[in-house]
């Protein structure tokens, strides 16, 4: 497996957002963070899985939270931002609010 580099990182999230109409989260300390995280989940398990949540190290049962997660787009809609605060609606960003914690969508028989 090729590792990647954190530039790589941040040209898959920056892509995901453009793609989906997203924006990033501007809070660069906080951004830094799950950018780190992301490489880390890449370079040990060889996907993006979401850097805010638990890994069962399988891909195929990982396969709802690799980034971006399948339940982002509801959170996006609901909240303004996916549950770990990567990715940002215009919406959100537009009104100044900051990212809090917000439920976990995921079921329960899904998580490690």
């Amino acid at each position: 497996m090729k590792e990647k580099s954190r530039d790589e990182v941040v040209t898959f999230v920056q892509a995901v957002a453009n793609h989906q109409g997203w924006r990033v989260n501007t809070d660069n300390e906080f951004l830094d963070t799950l950018i780190d995280g992301l490489l880390g989940t890449f370079n040990t398990h060889g996907y993006f899985l979401c850097p805010c949540r638990e890994s069962w190290e399988e891909r195929e049962k990982d396969k709802d939270v690799i980034c971006p997660c399948i339940y982002a787009s509801e959170d996006l809609e609901e909240y303004g931002h996916c549950y770990c605060g990567l990715y940002i609606s215009k919406d959100f960003l537009a009104s100044g609010k900051e990212v809090e914690g917000i439920p976990e969508r995921r079921p329960e028989e899904k998580m490690p």
